[in-house]
């Protein structure tokens, strides 16, 4: 005689899990379903709506987070509990490839080669710099207008007409004349757009593509600037490339800043961009009420920067040493694509 099994209790048990891991795989799959990307979207409006609402989820998100953590924060402090850490942000700047050419301070090897490279007579205070401008062969009214502007950045700086002579005569009359440095303003189509510092008498000569300018005229609330001697800032130069460029750029200005001035020259360098800014900072006393019902007013000191220009932005495209030789000069570095292997990899 035929009959039907009774089931066990342990093949009932199977069963009941073999159900729950399919609704599992049912979940994630309509999960997969609903969270659609913007760019699998064809339809150009659909996406960019999707894109619109996932930010602002994002944000409101982010919003939450920043809101709990203060709450925590607060909650510690009143119980008298140290808060936890706040994490740091993860950047290109501090996830940067590691290099063995940065610096390291109190490094007694680079002292010893900063105290016999070229720049060390000026940074000792032994010349004063000496700068001779002057363009390409052909150049528009913009680069004139913008080696004014530089030449009241820099001091003991003069402008000279390049005309049809070659750059090597050049440099031997500058070297005659006792200036320290040549600074050649490229121009195309009508547009500045490459630096070339050459070091006098032993170089080296650096190459820069000069982007973004902005003159002094185009800047909003720009200040004139005054004939003190400026301040010098170089930031985040951290590797021997960098120091290199750096001092070459220090170079150009006395090491001995009139403070009475009150002018800024920085130059700051970020993901081998070097940013330009010339500014004068201004103290003003600013009148303030104590409470709301008082009638009385008290004066405070308040500091802000006043831009005076131009602005531009540098990068570097190659050093040589020397002075300025395109058949027989050796290059100390090069600039070329294939060096671009990576967005977290910084040479200077």
């Amino acid at each position: 005689m035929g009959f039907k099994r009774k089931k066990d209790s342990q093949d009932l048990g199977s069963e009941f899990d073999d159900d729950e891991k399919v609704k599992r795989m049912k979940k994630t799959v309509e999960k997969e379903k609903k969270e659609i990307l913007p760019s699998m979207i064809k339809n150009k409006e659909k996406r960019s709506e999707i894109h619109a609402k996932l930010k602002i989820q994002k944000k409101l998100e982010k919003r939450k987070k920043i809101k709990a953590r203060d709450a925590a924060e607060k909650r510690a402090l009143e119980l008298g509990e140290e808060p936890l850490p706040r994490e740091i942000p993860r950047t290109i700047e501090n996830t940067r490839e590691q290099d063995e050419t940065v610096c390291k301070a109190f490094d007694e090897e680079l002292t010893a080669w900063n105290d016999a490279d070229e720049f060390s007579s000026i940074y000792k205070c032994e010349r004063t710099p000496k700068i001779l401008f002057t363009t390409s062969r052909f150049n528009s009214t913009r680069g004139p207008a913008f080696i004014s502007e530089l030449c009241d950045v820099f001091p003991n700086s003069h402008y000279y007409k390049r005309g049809t002579y070659d750059l090597k005569k050049i440099v031997e009359y500058a070297k005659n004349k006792d200036f320290t440095s040549l600074i050649v303003v490229h121009t195309n189509r009508r547009e500045p757009d490459a630096l070339l510092i050459i070091g006098l008498p032993d170089g080296p000569t650096a190459h820069f593509k000069l982007s973004k300018l902005v003159l002094r005229k185009d800047i909003k609330n720009h200040g004139n600037p005054t004939k003190h001697e400026p301040e010098l800032i170089l930031n985040n130069f951290t590797t021997r490339l960098g120091l290199r460029v750096g001092r070459l750029i220090g170079s150009l200005l006395p090491q001995n800043p009139d403070l009475l001035g009150r002018r800024v020259v920085t130059f700051h360098n970020q993901r081998d961009f070097i940013f330009f800014r010339h500014h004068r900072y201004i103290y003003e006393s600013k009148e303030t009420k104590e409470a709301t019902g008082s009638k009385k007013k008290e004066a405070k000191m308040i500091a802000r920067l006043q831009e005076c220009g131009p602005r531009f932005t540098l990068k570097l495209i190659s050093l040589q040493h020397g002075t300025f030789d395109t058949k027989s000069g050796e290059y100390e570095w090069v600039h070329k694509p294939d060096m671009d292997t990576s967005r977290r990899r910084f040479f200077l």
